[in-house]
């Protein structure tokens, strides 16, 4: 009779443990890993179309007996292209950068009873960018060389065009869009010098052109990260 009633209560205590096992889940939860942030990559090569304004100043000057003008204003619209690369180190990105624009940028001043007007038909600048990146917000500094041409005429007498280099300063933001893509905004200063100009201009007479220059530009980049996902939104 003892044995009995053991073998009862042992199989009793095997059906209860049984019982409170099937309402337990099939594993216990585990906590997921935080995931990691990683910081927007600029590093690589990008290519991409801009577009602006351009305003400055245009200025004739003849030998003496001295002739001048003074200074009087030229602006316009200008659209073109940018091919560029970046390395970053940490949160410094150094980069080179090219473009072409078609330009609009023209003004002229009295002479006498003629104009004479100064032109920027094309323009292009060659430059050195550095930048601190916070994550996917680029502020830089650029500068280098500036190319363009300077024509002049108005007198009656035909136009006159000179290709002329010279310099360009400047800075500008850039920030990640989404994917690939890219979008800026930036502000020059560029400077062509003086180009030379003779019959149309009524004898031998120095044209300088100058131009301050804001634009926006679109860039796909063919390196560096993607849109970043997960975390916070850090920086360095």
């Amino acid at each position: 009779m003892k044995r009995l009633l053991l073998a009862g209560v042992g199989l009793m205590t095997l059906a209860a443990s049984s019982a409170v096992a099937a309402d337990l889940p099939a594993s216990m939860p585990t906590k997921a890993p935080p995931m990691m942030y990683q910081p927007y990559n600029w590093s690589g090569w990008y290519l991409g179309i801009n577009g602006g304004y351009g305003w400055g100043n245009s200025n004739w000057v003849s030998p003496p007996p001295l002739v001048s003008t003074g200074n009087f204003d030229v602006d316009g619209g200008m659209v073109g292209g940018t091919l560029g690369v970046n390395w970053q180190s940490g949160a410094w990105v150094f980069g080179l950068e090219g473009d072409i624009d078609w330009s609009d940028i023209k003004g002229s001043a009295a002479c006498g009873a003629l104009n004479c007007e100064t032109s920027n038909n094309w323009f292009g600048t060659f430059r050195g960018r550095v930048g601190y990146a916070f994550d996917r917000f680029l502020p830089y500094f650029t500068g280098g060389l500036a190319v363009g041409n300077v024509e002049a005429g108005g007198l009656g007498l035909g136009t006159e065009s000179d290709t002329r280099a010279g310099w360009t300063v400047g800075a500008g933001v850039e920030w990640a869009v989404n994917g690939p893509w890219t979008a800026k905004v930036e502000y020059l200063y560029a400077d062509l010098g003086k180009t030379g100009c003779n019959i149309a201009c009524g004898g031998p007479t120095d044209v300088k052109f100058d131009a301050n220059i804001v634009r926006a530009g679109i860039n796909y980049r063919f390196g560096g990260g993607p849109a970043p996902v997960g975390g916070y939104p850090g920086g360095y």
